[in-house]
């Protein structure tokens, strides 16, 4: 290098400075890329995203052809820097040229291009695609080399590369993702998807309409009292039974019925006839499953049952989707439940019946669902006896008042928000 003026070693070490920050920002930059926003560019066409698919597909070259190029461009900026400094300063110039070219590509070859990279590393990252594709097919024998060696010393320490490299998605990080996306999801979208993912934690008996609450049709009542349900039924679908619902014998589709209303031909025979058989349901199965198999089955309604066979409720398709969507209303933004009416002193009225779950939501608490699934259930439990009078107790983080008790059941409750009291400074 005695031939080379100390201008041109000046020039040579600015441009193998600037080359070490793009290998350092590269490299960065291909680590911090959102990897499924990667393959959703790439599978819209995105010509940078699709090479650095091609690149990131595999990592170990990736690494090998980055790392290759920057310990050359630092190690030859290291060799240029003690001779221009040893021109300057003689001997002393080995201390300066080291001192000063750490400080250099410190700053301008590692912490400034990789903190760039990270903040922006599509910005970086496709742009440098260019430029290392081609680099790793005129450095491959000696990348292949290198990752040849390190796959020897991997195997030797009992890693699997393969296994590693595979991109695995939980759900509780697929939940975290859909919470995390802001304003790029509407907050009801978000809502709706977190809760496809929590169907399988939630059974029908979390959902269902319990037995005393079930809507049906007894064929031992007279026809004239079968007749008035059926013109003010509600409903679409009702339960047929006779007179008992564990003895059920059917469902009713009322578009079946319609047509013998206002003739004499109805009977219980008939009403049998135009029943469909009852579809039954384990207590426990799950909510994603029930509803793949109401698909399968084509149904629409189903009679959950408890081990022994007894009928525990109804649930139907319409219930499951309301866990997703929430309840359908006309006010499709509503978010109360009608069982669940907030006071304005702060306190809400609960029915009874009012699942621990919707509570939950409505309330934004966090009573136990393993237990009892209602409020009755939970007041009845924490009291081990059902109340004779209006009693108030504290359970589950919840302050309770019971409002009203019929037929050894909790009809209505006010439940009072729960708040932390603040601890009071000593003086």
């Amino acid at each position: 290098m005695d031939d080379i003026s100390s201008t041109s070693l000046i020039i040579y070490l600015s441009v193998l400075v600037l080359l070490s920050g793009f290998f350092s920002s590269s490299e960065t930059g291909m680590m911090a890329l959102n990897r499924y926003r990667l393959k959703h560019l790439a599978k819209t066409g995105h010509r940078g995203a699709k090479n650095t698919q091609r690149l990131l597909e595999r990592l170990d070259r990736l690494i090998g052809v980055i790392l290759i190029g920057n310990n050359f461009v630092n190690i030859a900026a290291s060799a240029i820097a003690t001779v221009l400094c040893i021109r300057l300063y003689g001997d002393a110039g080995i201390a300066i040229a080291t001192i000063g070219l750490t400080i250099i590509i410190l700053i301008f070859g590692e912490v400034t291009p990789k903190t760039l990279a990270a903040l922006f590393p599509e910005r970086i990252a496709f742009p440098a695609s260019y430029i290392l594709g081609p680099l790793l097919k005129l450095l491959f024998p000696l990348v292949w080399l290198v990752n040849l060696v390190t796959a020897g010393l991997m195997k030797l320490m009992g890693v699997d590369r393969d296994e590693a490299s595979k991109d695995h998605l939980s759900q509780d990080e697929l939940r975290t993702i859909v919470n995390e996306a802001g304003a790029l999801i509407p907050k009801k979208h978000r809502d709706m998807l977190v809760s496809i993912l929590d169907l399988e934690k939630v059974t029908v008996n979390d959902i269902m309409v319990p037995r005393n609450e079930i809507v049906g049709i007894d064929l031992e009542d007279d026809m004239e009292s079968i007749l008035r349900q059926l013109r003010a039924s509600q409903h679409t679908r009702l339960p047929v039974y006779r007179g008992d619902i564990n003895n059920i014998a059917g469902i009713l589709h009322l578009r079946n019925s319609s047509k013998l209303l206002q003739t004499d031909e109805l009977t219980a025979n008939t009403l049998l006839d135009l029943a469909r058989d009852p579809y039954f349901i384990p207590e426990s199965t799950p909510l994603h499953t029930q509803l793949i198999n109401f698909q399968k089955a084509k149904r629409r309604i189903g009679v959950v049952v408890d081990e022994y066979g007894d009928v525990l409720g109804i649930a139907t398709l319409e219930d499951i989707l309301e866990e997703i969507v929430g309840e359908f209303t006309t006010d499709f933004a509503a978010s109360s439940s009608p069982d669940i009416l907030p006071q304005d002193d702060g306190t809400y009225i609960i029915d009874g019946s009012t699942h621990i779950r919707a509570i939950n939501k409505a309330l934004k608490t966090n009573v136990p669902t393993d237990g009892p699934k209602t409020l009755n259930g939970l007041i009845t439990e924490a009291l081990e006896a059902i109340p004779e009078t209006n009693v108030c107790l504290r359970t589950a983080g919840l302050r309770i008042e019971v409002l009203q008790i019929k037929d050894n059941v909790i009809r209505a409750a006010k439940v009072y928000p729960v708040t932390r009291r603040r601890r009071r400074r000593k003086a």
